[in-house]
């Protein structure tokens, strides 16, 4: 979407996951080696994917079964991919997250899951498999598979020892941190400092008219401030992080596997006011034309535990088959923060999007804001 992030719009579409995820090595790997396998039943299978999700690590059942990849097709945020099957661009598996997969619902470009045919749904977590974006208006319109947090990250040997006992989102706002942490370069900020100011989620997603304009003065123009620049490519907040440069980050999971791995002395925070979660997954879209059986082998790949501890192990993000985190390597679990999921996705703030006539208000006001940094 334009949205509210694009896991907060991954860094809104200015990079690909394979930049994010951080492995790089494993993702040429299967796409260089597997063939794309094409049938002669309606065709190839056609996949609107992230970039470094089409990789063979992924869909492991399905590459055995059919022996190689799908066509992928790359699009490095929801409202290029929308625009793209709008234009008649034939595909048959599409990769949303919850904030966005309504618009493709709503656009009349998807067909209903049939769960029946996916033997991996059973072992999805349960508060995912009726979570909004999964199920809209009664049916099941998207397979929940990969899920994180966006948070704050912390180098725990150079932050204020009160900050850690009781993280508050409130230091991306705070003048003693004047230059010393980053925002994402999204709306967000804005929503999130209203919530320092004491406004549920549930308020603050959606503001608009003169309650937004507010905010946007008092919260956003302080957040703008405060952070020593507004990030968007993952890579450069994170090298800002592990020289020092600043000591607090708004931040997603990998960001944290990834400086542990450094041996750099960082933590994972649960704010005060909450950490967000977000989760993404497979839609079946009736614009494509291989057989349905393709794509429902596909997304059952996806969903399959081997996929998950994969997706653990390598990027430090969570999956929504729980038998994953029973397979996976304990570390990698432990370095997520994450002992109970189903507790975690229960008390997080799952990520919202607002009306569209809404999101185009709060796109424009946070570009003003942004104009006027110091």
């Amino acid at each position: 979407m334009q949205r509210i992030k694009f896991i907060d719009r991954m860094a809104q579409g200015k990079i690909s996951r394979r930049e994010m995820l951080k492995s790089a090595g494993a993702f040429g790997v299967g796409m260089a080696v597997l063939p794309r396998v094409a049938r002669a039943q309606g065709g190839p299978l056609v996949c609107l994917e992230w970039g470094g999700y089409d990789a063979a690590e992924y869909i492991e059942p399905y590459v055995q079964k059919h022996g190689g990849l799908p066509d992928f097709s790359i699009f490095s945020g929801e409202e290029e991919a929308l625009a793209k099957v709008r234009a008649g661009f034939a595909a048959d598996v599409m990769h949303p997250c919850n904030y966005s997969v309504g618009r493709f619902v709503n656009a009349g470009l998807t067909t209903e899951i049939d769960t029946s045919k996916l033997s991996n749904w059973p072992d999805v977590f349960p508060s995912l498999q009726t979570a909004e974006g999964v199920v809209l208006g009664g049916k099941v319109v998207m397979a929940p598979a990969d899920w994180g947090n966006s948070s704050i990250a912390y180098r725990s040997d150079l932050i204020d020892p009160a900050f850690a006992e009781n993280p508050t989102w409130e230091i991306f706002f705070d003048d003693a941190y004047a230059g010393k942490v980053s925002m994402l370069d999204n709306e967000l900020v804005i929503q999130i400092g209203a919530m320092v100011g004491g406004m549920s989620y549930d308020e603050a997603y959606d503001l608009s008219g003169e309650a937004l304009a507010a905010a946007a003065k008092e919260w956003g123009t302080k957040g703008v401030n405060t952070s020593r620049f507004l990030w968007t490519d993952p890579s450069e907040v994170q090298q800002a992080m592990a020289s020092g440069e600043v000591i607090a980050a708004y931040a997603w999971n990998d960001l944290v596997k990834n400086l542990k791995a450094e041996g750099i002395a960082v933590e994972y925070a649960k704010p005060k006011e909450g950490l967000f979660t977000w989760f993404c997954g497979l839609t079946l879209l009736n614009t494509g034309k291989a057989d349905p059986a393709l794509a429902y082998d596909f997304i059952d790949a996806w969903l399959s535990p081997e996929t998950g501890k994969y997706l653990i192990e390598s990027s430090g993000y969570g999956h929504a088959n729980r038998k994953s985190f029973e397979i996976a390597n304990p570390a990698d679990v432990e370095a997520m923060g994450i002992t109970d999921p189903e507790a975690l996705m229960a008390s997080a703030i799952l990520f919202r999007t607002p009306p569209d006539e809404v999101q185009v208000e709060q796109n424009r006001v946070w570009g003003d804001i942004k104009a006027l940094k110091m």
